[in-house]
């Protein structure tokens, strides 16, 4: 497993360990050792989430607050994503900034989000499956969203915006200036 953090040290790209031959391929989508070994984090998933997306469809940007904020591990396995993590942790130094990666089946890299990050992707191929894990549950009165095309936050989605497909929640979120962010 190789780890590289993205343009916000904080959020961490992993590489799996992928074994191929002509019968398919193997790899540990998550091994606990190893992870800790390799970021020096040690979660405890309480919740595994799977969606399916068709192309053009935005999601987010999404997080819970506390007492209820979530870490992410988060891994496409069917399709491509343009994904993205937006620090709103106030005294952070990168605090209103963004990262994004290409994630997909053919890459298998996944992509470790901590608590303080809003999150949300773009499906960019036909269809997209995304596999996640949640160190809380879900939990309605503590979600919130931020509206994905914020001028403050200026976020390149790699996509025109009359091709995207939202949900409501999504078209109403939250500017980032009006936000609750992690203080």
């Amino acid at each position: 497993m190789k780890v590289r953090p993205l343009s916000i040290p904080d959020i961490l790209l992993i590489e799996p360990k992928v074994f191929r031959d002509e019968r398919g391929f193997f790899f540990e989508s998550f091994n606990r050792a190893d992870f800790e070994k390799g970021t020096n984090i040690s979660p405890i998933f309480v919740q595994e989430n799977h969606s399916r997306s068709i192309k053009g469809v935005l999601r987010g940007l999404h997080y819970q607050l506390p007492p209820k904020a979530q870490d992410k591990l988060l891994r496409v396995v069917k399709g491509e994503i343009f994904d993205v993590a937006v620090d709103i942790r106030r005294g952070s130094s990168t605090f209103g900034k963004w990262a994004g990666e290409i994630l997909s089946e053919k890459n298998k890299t996944q992509v470790w989000i901590p608590k303080g990050f809003a999150h949300g992707f773009v499906v960019l191929s036909e269809i997209a499956e995304v596999v996640y894990q949640t160190t809380d549950y879900y939990a309605l009165e503590y979600e919130r969203c931020i509206i994905w095309n914020d001028p403050q936050l200026d976020i390149d989605w790699n996509f025109n915006e009359e091709d995207l497909l939202l949900s409501k929640k999504d078209k109403n979120g939250e500017f980032f200036k009006n936000s609750k962010v992690f203080d």
